[in-house]
């Protein structure tokens, strides 16, 4: 009675065990904070997808579903006060640049204006000589040029611009270091809802490289 009662003490602590390495392995970073609610529709009043937008001349709008900027195309004054609503829901959400908002090519993170939080980037000097002539000549640009998928979708660590996969339909994933592309590309099924939780709605299907097309 007494071997049987070790027996079952000792598989009872091996699982504890397990499952405490499990519980770790499966952690969030320590950095990672919860994922903000989405921003609304200004057509639908439906959590946006951030894949879905249309360019405004205060930067772009994001939508449910493609009908809807085909709606807010045709009269954008009657979603006004809803767009308003979004870009105030947008201003407090966590987001990276990745784009330069002169030329639109890849930032370089020595040449920017402003500290801390403020920085803007540039792929060049040149264009960074032409943003300080004129900022708010690109002000629109600037906005269309960061991303609201923050984390990778594999790891959950905070992304990395130059580490990235360019879809088949476009579209662009960004990850923490060079590997996770493969990983995305292997397993779509199992990370593809880490991107849904960001605002992306990506089936399995969609994530295709882009030669592949």
């Amino acid at each position: 009675m007494k071997l049987k009662t070790k027996m079952l003490v000792a598989t009872l602590m091996l699982v504890t065990i397990a499952s405490l390495g499990i519980a770790t392995a499966t952690a969030k970073p320590k950095d990672e904070k919860p994922v903000a609610e989405l921003p609304k529709c200004p057509v639908m009043d439906e959590p946006v997808d951030f894949r879905i937008s249309t360019m405004t001349d205060e930067g772009p709008a994001y939508f449910c579903c493609k009908m809807c900027v085909g709606k807010f195309q045709k009269d954008p004054k009657k979603y006004a006060e809803k767009t308003k609503v979004q870009r105030k829901a947008l201003a407090k959400r966590d987001r990276v640049q990745v784009a330069c908002p002169i030329s639109g090519e890849a930032i370089d993170k020595d040449v920017h204006v402003g500290e801390g939080d403020d920085r803007v980037y540039f792929c060049c000097g040149k264009c960074k000589s032409k943003y300080e002539a004129s900022p708010e000549k690109f002000a629109a640009k600037l906005a269309a040029s960061y991303t609201y998928q923050t984390r990778c979708p594999i790891m959950g660590g905070k992304i990395d611009p130059k580490s990235h996969l360019k879809l088949a339909g476009g579209e662009t994933v960004y990850f923490c270091c060079p590997g996770c592309d493969k990983k995305l590309l292997a397993e779509p099924t199992k990370y593809v809802k880490n991107l849904n939780k960001q605002g992306y709605g990506f089936d399995a299907k969609d994530i295709k490289k882009a030669e592949d097309k």
